[in-house]
């Protein structure tokens, strides 16, 4: 298929910059495919819809702060992303502004005393620094980081008071393994008194891990779908979410995917046999034509045009329902992507 029929016209003011006050306060579109049905609520009422028995599969990857600042000797900054800790002192990052300055150091902005040297300089802006301190990068980046919130929503490059707003709702409240630069954002919707209320409503709930990275927010830009080499994520499934994966199978109940990382996971595995406890790299491509092997529902955000996550939508109701959805979400005034409102697909 073609990329630009995965393309719509979004309203600038309908990108929600800003979390609801109450992380259940969004609103939620709920979309039966049995009968194309389209019914407008709020997150809160999700207890009605889902079944006594459906295994809720969340993501529960931790996001690092992983925006940090530093300063050139001569005082030029470069913006940094943390991706990976390579080894102690040795991280992985994207340094943006750096131009040729291989072999030298820089200071960080939050915090001068601590430097970095730069030892390599890859393509697209990706390096590797050696840090001058024996603290472990969660640690440093929880002094000094920002959190990697998406360009699309708008923030001060100094600190202000949304940071800590943003520490605390870019962050699942049960976000406890692995790390990350982008949320599971439809998770972002539960609270842990909704939790208590799907728990008592009869709805079980196992955690995987995927490590969101930079792919998630990789722009599709090649002609034809097919032809987007697809990026890869690690991923982990415990051996008490296998177990409830594999009683919620075996009983003929549903499973229901929070997000399309929890998706990806569980669509990673093979059909027709029992999940096992393992980590692993998925690269996986879900998009229409697709055969689903385990998910029965999805909850989701509303996702970026152009986009793997909006073809992964598209998988799953067919591409013409999916615009139509789309369609209806603009002209009902939804708030879209991260911080957005949800759709719960059944």
């Amino acid at each position: 298929m073609r990329t630009d029929e995965l393309d719509f016209d979004l309203p600038p003011e309908l990108i929600a910059q800003e979390p609801p006050p109450e992380r259940t306060a969004s609103r939620l579109m709920h979309y039966r495919r049995a009968d194309r049905s389209v019914a407008h609520r709020m997150f809160s009422d999700l207890p009605r819809f889902l079944r006594p028995g459906d295994l809720l599969v969340f993501n529960n990857v931790r996001v690092l702060p992983a925006r940090f600042i530093l300063r050139k000797l001569s005082g030029g900054r470069v913006e940094g992303l943390f991706l990976e800790e390579l080894r102690p002192q040795r991280w992985r990052v994207l340094l943006r502004n750096l131009g040729t300055y291989k072999g030298r150091e820089l200071l960080f902005e939050m915090e001068p005393a601590l430097m970095c040297m730069v030892r390599s300089i890859r393509e697209g802006g990706e390096c590797e620094i050696d840090i001058f301190s024996s603290d472990p990068a969660t640690v440093i980046l929880s002094r000094l980081g920002r959190v990697p919130l998406p360009p699309y929503i708008r923030r001060d490059k100094v600190r202000d008071a949304r940071d800590d707003l943003d520490r605390e709702r870019y962050q699942t409240v049960f976000a406890s393994a692995g790390t990350a630069v982008a949320a599971p954002t439809a998770a972002l919707h539960f609270s842990e008194a909704l939790l208590a209320e799907l728990r008592e409503h009869g709805v079980e709930s196992a955690f995987v891990t995927l490590n969101v990275g930079l792919g998630t927010f990789k722009p599709v830009t090649v002609e034809r779908l097919d032809d987007h080499p697809m990026h890869s994520e690690g991923y982990t499934i415990t051996p008490e979410a296998a177990g409830a994966l594999n009683r919620a199978k075996q009983e003929g109940r549903r499973i229901v995917a929070v997000g399309t990382t929890s998706a990806r996971v569980l669509e990673s595995q093979p059909a027709g046999e029992p999940f096992a406890p393992h980590t692993a790299e998925t690269e996986i491509f879900i998009r229409p034509g697709y055969k689903w092997k385990h998910v029965g529902a999805l909850i989701t955000n509303f996702h970026l045009p152009r986009s793997t996550l909006i073809a992964l939508v598209a998988a799953m109701v067919g591409l013409e329902e999916q615009r139509r959805l789309y369609a209806v979400a603009i002209e009902q005034r939804y708030r879209f992507f991260s911080y957005g409102d949800a759709m719960l697909i059944e």
